[in-house]
């Protein structure tokens, strides 16, 4: 499985509807928690093409995007295959 990272805020909650569908799917991810390291938020916009909402999502080092855009891969049934390649 591809490692998955998801760049967001303890207080978001698109960013703990991800992490819920994720753990739905028994994927394993990192955090990264841009209140707590607010210097790799920077790194985040940049990896992101100048997304700076959060979360922010990568799947093998590829951006997904936000929550919306993670749900709508699972909707049309992407998703898993995306994370199994």
């Amino acid at each position: 499985m591809k490692p998955v990272e998801i760049y967001m805020k303890p207080t978001c909650g698109f960013c703990h509807a991800a992490i819920r569908l994720l753990d739905s799917k028994n994927v394993g991810y990192t955090t990264v928690n841009i209140l707590a390291q607010p210097d790799r938020r920077a790194e985040m916009i940049q990896r992101a093409n100048g997304r700076s909402t959060v979360p922010q999502i990568f799947i093998g080092g590829e951006h997904v995007g936000g929550y919306d855009d993670l749900n709508a891969l699972h909707g049309r049934g992407k998703l898993d295959a995306m994370l199994a390649s």
